[in-house]
């Protein structure tokens, strides 16, 4: 009988881009997880983890913190992957310039590659040696849009052992199309055709989380009949995600800025979804946005 191949994760990508998160998602599957391995050793824990016997699955970050990374990263998978007993994934995370640098911000640490000309061509330096590594990921994951929660399903999406941990969740959101599409929308639907309550003075500067808003929005037939439809093809897809193994599902409503409209219907459609019992969660991306 053949031996079982030992699974192995190697999590890359850009600086910032939520690799942190990965590690402690990973954990959550029942991974053995290394933070910041040189991938020249790489290969050495992997004998220790697997002949320990205590592990059936491991994953190890490499990254430029390692200063020999870039060098040796390309060197280290096409070595892992030639191993017969080894079954190697390669997951890289990104994100966009300027989400990487307002998270720098945000945490003040410095960039591995950033010298005097700040974190901006820091990340862009990184980028450049990034881009042979990419076309070697088998999961590349973009965290521009996703929180911490957000990420650690997705990647218990991709590497959950099927136990049945991670059930089937849908996420609603709202967005402005003004600000750009969601970058992980399954589904999109475009609700600038309804009436738009920015231009009315008393709702402009509400959203639809305020009910006099919802009350504009929902007075029309064409709101309700569009809600109807949109529930009904939403439940009526559902089962069929579920039966096809997809673990989530992200629905998108957008209309111009993500304030008004849009915020109305992805507040209802959540509503609905829960009380029919599916496992909901709701996220408005652009309504704190100034109008």
């Amino acid at each position: 009988m053949m031996e079982q191949q030992f699974e192995v994760v190697v999590i890359t990508g850009m600086s910032g881009a939520g690799k942190t998160v990965a590690v402690h998602a990973f954990e959550d599957q029942n991974y053995f997880v290394i933070d910041n391995i040189l991938p020249s050793l790489a290969s050495q824990f992997i004998k220790v983890i697997k002949a320990s016997g205590e592990f059936t699955k491991m994953a190890m970050v490499m990254d430029a913190r390692a200063k020999s990374f870039y060098t040796q990263i390309l060197p280290c998978l096409a070595k892992l992957r030639a191993l017969p007993d080894l079954n190697v994934k390669v997951l890289f995370l990104d994100a966009d310039d300027v989400k990487l640098v307002s998270r720098y911000k945000e945490t003040r640490r410095a960039h591995p590659l950033a010298e005097h000309d700040g974190v901006l061509a820091g990340i862009q330096r990184e980028r450049q040696l990034m881009a042979e590594l990419v076309s070697e990921a088998d999961v590349k994951i973009d965290t521009t849009a996703l929180t911490p929660r957000k990420l650690s399903l997705r990647i218990a999406e991709y590497f959950g052992d099927g136990s049945g941990q991670t059930p089937f969740y849908v996420q609603v959101e709202s967005f402005g199309f003004k600000y750009g599409l969601p970058l992980d929308a399954d589904i999109v639907m475009d609700v600038r055709f309804l009436p738009n309550p920015y231009y009315l003075p008393e709702l402009k500067h509400l959203t639809g989380n305020d009910q006099p808003v919802q009350d504009y929005v929902m007075q029309f037939d064409q709101a309700q009949q569009f809600f109807q439809h949109l529930l009904a093809l939403i439940k009526g897809a559902l089962p069929g995600y579920v039966q096809e193994g997809k673990s989530s599902l992200t629905i998108a409503i957008g209309c111009t800025g993500g304030q008004h409209r849009s915020v109305t219907i992805a507040n209802r459609l959540y509503q609905a979804l829960q009380a029919a019992g599916y496992n909901t969660y709701l996220d408005h991306r652009d309504v704190a946005k100034a109008k």
